[in-house]
């Protein structure tokens, strides 16, 4: 009897089959991962936990920069963006509210509710989990969408993926634009920062938040759930010292005479004489396209001969080291003067103006007049005159939050390039730079009683409104540029330049306000064939209770149109200074017997203007307008978009007001 086995062959062949079968299989899931891991591209799916889910930074909500009534100047808004997983809806679900969906969006969108429901049955097929539904829209229109058939469930049973976007925007649009700023983050991590919001963006960023995301198909990467991780932290808010109204007058009258010289760029700064608070500033300048914008912050940026208007800084030295006195008689003879032999200082009037006194001198700004005051006087040691200059401190930058400032230059006998020339071309404003800021700033010194303050741009920092975290208090430069004597001699003859006849100003004098100030007319490219011009006018008013000072600065000018800083820039000055004047509150004395007649019945005789609360929070915007008398009816969420009555319109109190939001 045989007692070995017989091999079943089927069996054993079966057996290899499924060995090999395998193998192979083993093989390819090895080729598979291997390919995965080092040969696809960064769009493809790793298999590290890093690359499949992530937490997402969320940038925070920046604060507000308000202006100093209220209003806003820059704010931060969300803006949405949606997308649909076509797989989460069940079949029923979709089937049953697909037409309805697509006849939805058409009303959105324009695009026929046909294509649309093919669209969302091809993105239902190819099982998309990232559809694209809208782009950058606001909350409003974001519940719009939200209202929409399977939109209108939760994500987990609707599919609808909402991702917020934050954006800047300013309300009140390209008003200070530049002064306003902005931060941006290049693609190197480094910060590029302008204006008031770089200076302080530390306190507007706020703190990043996190949000956990998933990949998913096409290198695409969709949120895991409506809440995040971590939540962003709004930034602080800045309260500046702007005011819209006067923003907006600077605004214009500067735009108005740019367009009417065909000028190339200019600047216009109004400034609060006791505290240094900027109240206005405005700087334009020519597009390629022969327009104007906000280009560059040329009051605080741009350093350039002042001209003229340095002869106040001058005529302060003399008076102080007593080398003249106001009544001194100064020879200007036939209005020119030569040095080295071919270097020539010449006055605007032909003829010149004869023997005339240091004061006139400085009112109809001869050239030749100051030069001799300054070089006649301190030839002999150009340093005392220097030295004079840099104890008013005007050497010296302002030290503004704000980056960017331009260097001031002030030649001093020890440099290794000092010349013969420096003296009296400084006389006259050449050979020197300054910012229009740092101009305004000597000069505001001068309506102060000769205290120099720091200009200054913010009056608090703050966060929803609660106590103030930063206070920006009045800063002092120079506790006095000069003795009392002094001031009161410069003050007389800035006066002179407006309200006499031979002054400078003269143009501008106004019957109702007193101003005081000072032209200049300061040439550019004076070595070429080619000569442009920068017109200036630099002052206060009213004269004898300084309220606010002011600078006006317009470079290149067309000169078949006019060029002198009495003609271009003067008329700004005058056109700022009277529609501020006009808005100036005046005490009046009443009886208290006309008071009590007046009082009577006051609510239906008391209007009050109505201000613009565009773009404010609607709780900020209430307050303002309750404290005024007014009842306010608020409609919709948001911010302020829109007010039922006009602001600027007069009305009795205690009238109703609705509040559209958004």
């Amino acid at each position: 009897m045989n007692n070995n086995p017989v091999p079943n062959v089927p069996i054993m062949w079966r057996f290899y089959l499924l060995v090999v079968t395998l193998s192979l299989f083993a093989f390819l899931l090895i080729g598979k991962l291997i390919y995965i891991q080092f040969c696809q591209n960064n769009d493809s799916v790793s298999l590290s936990p890093e690359a499949i889910i992530k937490n997402v930074v969320l940038e925070p909500s920046r604060g507000n920069i308000y202006a100093s009534d209220g209003n806003i100047l820059a704010t931060s808004i969300f803006r949405y963006e949606l997308h649909w997983d076509a797989m989460v809806p069940s079949k029923l679900s979709f089937n049953s509210n697909k037409k309805a969906l697509a006849d939805s969006l058409t009303l959105v969108s324009g695009v026929p509710s046909e294509q649309i429901l093919n669209q969302l049955i091809n993105a239902r097929n190819q099982k998309n989990r990232y559809w694209s539904v809208a782009k950058n829209i606001s909350y409003s229109e974001y519940m719009r969408y939200k209202n929409f058939p399977i939109f209108n469930k939760s994500t987990y049973r609707g599919g609808l993926i909402v991702e917020q976007q934050i954006v800047r925007e300013h309300p009140l649009g390209k008003i200070a634009e530049r002064t306003i700023g902005y931060e941006l983050k290049g693609k190197d991590g480094t910060f590029f920062r302008v204006g008031l919001e770089g200076a302080f963006s530390q306190y507007l960023r706020g703190n990043s938040g996190l949000r956990l995301k998933q990949r998913i198909a096409n290198g695409q990467w969709k949120p895991i759930s409506d809440s995040n991780e971590k939540e962003p932290t709004e930034g602080y808010d800045l309260h500046t010292t702007i005011d819209v109204n006067i923003q907006d007058i600077a605004h214009n009258a500067l735009l108005n005479q740019l367009e009417k010289f065909d000028a190339e760029h200019g600047t216009v700064v109004v400034m609060e004489v006791e505290t240094g608070a900027i109240k206005a500033i405005a700087n334009l300048g020519r597009t390629n396209e022969g327009k104007y914008s906000e280009k560059y912050n040329y009051a605080v940026g741009e350093t350039h001969e002042p001209g003229s208007t340095f002869k106040l800084m001058g005529m302060i030295a003399a008076l102080e080291d007593k080398v003249i006195d106001i009544d001194t008689k100064i020879e200007t003879g036939d209005g020119e003067m030569l040095f080295y032999g071919k270097y020539k200082v010449k006055d605007s009037k032909r003829g010149g103006y004869g023997t005339i006194t240091a004061a006139k001198a400085f009112e109809v700004s001869s050239n030749v007049g100051l030069v001799k005051i300054v070089y006649d006087n301190y030839k002999n040691n150009p340093k005392q005159f220097v030295d004079r200059l840099y104890n008013m401190g005007i050497d010296k930058p302002l030290g503004l939050a704000i980056k960017g400032e331009g260097l001031p230059k002030i030649p001093h006998p020890s440099d290794i390039d000092w010349n013969g020339l420096h003296l009296p071309w400084m006389a006259y404003g050449y050979g020197v730079s300054l910012t229009p800021l740092q101009t305004l700033t000597f000069y505001n010194a001068i309506a102060n009683g000769g205290e120099m303050v720091k200009p200054k741009f913010l009056e608090e920092i703050s966060n929803f409104g609660n106590i103030p975290t930063k206070v920006f208090s009045k800063q002092i430069l120079n506790p006095s540029i000069c003795s009392k004597e002094t001031l009161e001699k410069v003050r007389g003859m800035m006066f002179n330049v407006v309200d006499k006849k031979w002054g400078t100003g003269y143009s501008i004098k106004d019957p109702l306000l007193t101003m005081s100030g000072k032209t200049g007319t300061c040439q550019l490219d004076y070595t070429s064939e080619v000569v442009q011009y920068i017109a200036s006018f630099v002052g206060y008013f009213p004269a004898d209770q300084p309220k606010y000072s002011c600078i006006v600065v317009i470079h290149r000018p067309d000169k078949t149109k006019g060029y002198y800083g009495a003609t271009v820039a003067a008329p700004v000055f005058k056109s700022v200074a009277k529609k501020i004047f006009n808005d100036i509150p005046y005490q009046v004395n009443i009886k208290r017997s006309d008071l009590n007649l007046l009082t009577q019945n006051s609510q239906e005789f008391i209007f009050k203007t109505v201000p613009n609360v565009t773009g404010m929070l609607p709780d900020a915007a209430r307050v303002k307008l309750e404290k005024i008398g007014f009842t306010v009816i608020l409609k919709g969420e948001g911010k302020v978009k829109n007010q039922s009555i006009k602001p600027g319109v007069q009305i009795k109190v205690n009238q109703k007001i609705t509040l559209d939001l958004s």
